[in-house]
Parts: structure tokens; sequence; C-alpha cells
């Protein structure tokens, strides 16, 4: 990607709270390490890994928390743990489908 200048984006980082996101023992477990919310982990986490994320919420409390990420750090283990969860595939669309990738293309 650096090759392109482009940078990942994380659309939905909080995957629309689908799979039970927001009950995640994980991310429960290590938000309260930090005094975090499970959204907040998610997105330090992604943000540590240089995504960048556009995380949509119509509550002003919610935007408020969304950007209060920035005043703690996932520690190496954390980050492992984290990284542990990828399933490998996404929940929204399948990225190898050539119907999906030449739409997004031809957009």
């Amino acid at each position: 990607m650096d090759k392109y200048n482009t940078q990942l984006m994380s659309w939905s980082p909080m995957a629309r709270g689908e799979n039970n996101f927001f009950n995640n023992e994980v991310l429960k477990s290590i938000g309260d390490k930090y005094n975090k919310t499970v959204a907040q982990v998610a997105l330090r986490f992604l943000t540590q890994e240089n995504v960048i994320v556009i995380p949509k919420s119509t509550h002003k409390e919610r935007m408020k928390e969304n950007f209060e990420i920035f005043d703690f750090e996932l520690s190496n283990e954390d980050m492992e743990t984290l990284r542990s969860l990828d399933k490998g595939e996404s929940i929204f669309v399948n990225h190898y489908d050539s119907e999906f990738v030449q739409s997004i293309i031809n957009y």
C-alpha cells in the first residue's frame, strides 16, 4: 500500500454491532483494564494499527466517546490478543467475489 500511497480505512469499525460485538468478553476485559468502552478499545486498536477509522454515530455522547481514544495506548500483549480475534473474513461482503470487486472498480 505504501507503494501506491494508499491508507487502509475501516468501514464500519465496530461491525454495526453484529455478532454481539459490544458484548465481546475479550474487548470488555481489555476495556476494563484501561477504563475504556469496547468501542474505544476497538477504535484505539485500529488507530494503533495505522488504519483510518470513521465511526458513525447519531448520538452526541458516543461521538465524544469515539474521540477519547488518544489518552491511552494498548500494550503489545493486548494488541496481539486483539489481532487473534481476526477471523480473516468480512461479515459484510466477500472481497474475493469478482463481481463485488468489479462493482467497486466501476463505481
